[in-house]
């Protein structure tokens, strides 16, 4: 098959999916909001005594309006994608790039810091709509303009001093380390990931959050506790002024070796009694001692060499940037034109992936809830999850294929079920439970 050919049948593949992959999208998000709003008149029978009629519609309307905004999203993303490759949208700011700045490693950053800028304008009015449309209308939003505007710069100079440097490095790696560049590329990648587990933590996250010690009390004395009977090392409990931003509540472990820590939510203070704190934070412990963490990075860098060695080979494949849209520099390095094309062809193929993904992520946190009932109240931890579910306005009714592509958590009955902390069930109700 000539060059001609494998660009061609490159090209409607690559639309084939694009196409696919955006219908997929839009199918399983009309499935979610028809589903949420059949049931959203009643309450399901075992949340009838902890959740309120007007809660629950709160979450189904705004699940809904979730969904609706990312329908326009999703139509927008593939637009751009589209724009970017088949209409030739980066062939014209790599010819602009080139002829302004040069095809050597000044010339190749140049065309990446443009398309990142180019994306990240792109995409702010739908964040700015999210934050104070979606977001304001259902009460969960906290910024101002100015405190947006603030986050937005902070973001934009830390991004430009841990980018500009890395992405430097990459391009250099593949100027000057030849066929192997791929596997000298990912170890520099997989280093710096690794040191940001410890720097970011420490560095990074109080540029945007206020973090104080935990205060003596209740909930520290049960943390303690907690930590001494799963044998689990922390530098710090630590809370973070979330109420800054949002009115969600969320726990959560940062950092690795010293400078892991345990990080609550004001707002997540606000919402618990110390017990049910105490199931959230022996659910995370869980993550850890079921070895999650270091099962997901082992996955993730395995998965980054694999595509790494997959952009190593296109790379030099004529036929990867013609069928893109993209006439390569025939005397010059594509270094930057590889890396960008690949980063807008694995979203389009990887929503095919994701069901896999999703189902790894919901059997690890049926184990840690599992871990969590082993050595706190199970009891308290799924009056948490509830409370939770509640006040951050998640649909207790899903549609069961958009959980199994999308759904990193599993559903709130399903989880209260393995936990053996299900609410009772209204008088009359006909729901039985499933057995673990």
């Amino acid at each position: 098959m000539s060059p001609q050919h494998f660009a061609l049948a490159w090209s409607v593949l690559f639309a084939s999916a694009l196409i696919g992959g955006t219908a997929l999208k839009l199918w399983l998000a009309q499935r979610q909001q028809r589903h949420v709003l059949a049931h959203r008149e009643a309450v399901p029978a075992p949340f009838r005594d902890s959740i309120s009629l007007e809660a629950h519609q709160k979450a189904a309307d705004y699940t809904v309006a979730k969904l609706r905004f990312g329908l326009w999203t999703t139509l927008f993303s593939a637009m751009i994608v589209l724009v970017w490759t088949l209409e030739g949208g980066l062939h014209l700011l790599n010819t602009w790039v080139s002829s302004t700045f040069g095809t050597a490693l000044g010339g190749q950053l140049a065309l990446l810091v443009a398309f990142a800028v180019i994306g990240a304008l792109l995409d702010l009015p739908w964040d700015i709509a999210r934050t104070f449309g979606l977001e304001a209308r259902f009460g969960f939003n906290r910024q101002t303009p100015r405190s947006y505007a603030l986050d937005l710069l902070k973001n934009t100079l830390v991004s430009a001093v841990l980018m500009l440097p890395l992405a430097l490095l990459v391009l250099w790696i593949m100027q000057v380390a030849g066929g192997w560049w791929w596997l000298w590329a990912w170890a520099g990648l997989t280093a710096f990931s690794l040191l940001m587990m410890v720097v970011y933590p420490l560095v990074i996250a109080p540029l945007f959050n206020k973090f104080q010690p935990l205060p003596d009390g209740e909930v520290k004395t049960r943390a303690q506790a907690l930590m001494q009977r799963c044998n689990f090392a922390l530098s710090g409990l630590f809370v973070m002024d979330g109420s800054r931003r949002s009115a969600h509540a969320n726990a959560y472990f940062t950092g690795m070796g010293a400078a892991r820590r345990v990080v609550l939510f004001d707002t997540l203070l606000g919402q618990l009694s110390p017990a049910q704190i105490e199931g959230v934070l022996a659910h995370e412990v869980g993550h850890y001692k079921r070895h999650h963490i270091r099962k997901r990075m082992v996955v993730m860098f395995g998965v980054s060499l694999a595509g790494f060695a997959l952009l190593g080979w296109l790379s030099n494949q004529v036929w990867f940037y013609v069928g893109l849209g993209v006439m390569p520099n025939l005397f010059a390095p594509n270094h930057a034109l590889a890396l960008i094309l690949f980063s807008l062809v694995l979203p389009v193929f990887g929503v095919f992936f994701s069901p896999l993904a999703a189902a790894t992520s919901r059997k690890h946190e049926f184990e840690a809830d599992a871990y969590a009932a082993q050595h706190s109240d199970a009891r308290a931890l799924g009056e948490a999850l509830v409370t939770l579910y509640r006040d951050n306005a998640s649909t207790l009714t899903p549609d069961p294929m958009y959980v199994r592509f999308y759904y990193s958590h599993p559903p709130a009955l399903q989880r209260l079920e393995r936990l053996g902390a299900l609410p009772e069930a209204a008088p009359n109700s006909t729901h039985t439970p499933a057995t673990a």
